[in-house]
């Protein structure tokens, strides 16, 4: 899997990404749901590339963590409920609004390719997913670290933060394919060390 950098001119900075959230969430809830989530992602990819040494675009990777779930505003009820039914829906709609802002494909592609550990067109057809066929999956090194890190950590209520083998045990219900691409990434980067961060954030560890 290979790197694709982006000149660090054309990835935005922390500032900028925290004003998109600002701009796009519909309420003060949201904000801090969403965009905390991204921040903890972002950390726990650090993490990892700190203790792998990764040959990643570390700036790139950090803006595909901040920016991943941007899509999820968009799935706000005007009552203030998260449509649960269509979730899958939020990386499509992350990548759409992205492109509509004018940011490159190399950002937009972090929000439609991390859920789960991929989204092949045959998912879509068998499972009847809610999102345009075709195959929402890392192509990169960076989208592949992104997809691993949010894996750690889920926008539940209360969030928590999600163990390796929590997780084995999740993606295990759509077949074991699934669970050997998580365990083939989970070889490559190891586990994080969740207690300092479930620490920092007031998360409990599932």
């Amino acid at each position: 899997m290979t790197s694709r950098g982006l000149p660090s001119t054309r990835i935005p900075s922390d500032e900028q990404i925290r004003a998109l959230h600002e701009k796009y969430a519909p309420t003060q809830e949201a904000f801090e749901l969403v965009y905390t989530h991204c921040r903890i992602v972002c950390e726990v990819a650090e993490q990892l590339m700190a203790r792998q040494r990764l040959d990643v675009d570390a700036d790139l990777v950090r803006a595909g963590c901040l920016l991943h779930d941007i899509g999820v505003y968009q799935l706000y009820t005007p009552s203030g409920e998260l449509d649960h039914a269509t979730y899958v829906r939020h990386g499509v709609l992350g990548h759409e609004l992205l492109r509509e802002l004018g940011y490159p494909d190399v950002l937009c592609r972090f929000c439609s390719c991390h859920t789960g550990v991929g989204i092949t067109r045959d998912d879509i057809v068998a499972q009847c997913l809610p999102i345009p066929p075709g195959d929402y999956v890392a192509e990169t090194a960076e989208e592949e670290l992104v997809m691993y890190a949010d894996k750690f950590h889920s926008k539940t209520t209360p969030p928590v933060f999600v163990t390796a083998a929590a997780f084995t045990e999740k993606i295990s219900r759509f077949g074991e394919a699934k669970a050997r691409e998580f365990a083939r990434m989970r070889s490559r980067y190891g586990d994080p060390d969740l207690t300092p961060l479930a620490a920092a954030y007031g998360h409990s560890v599932r």
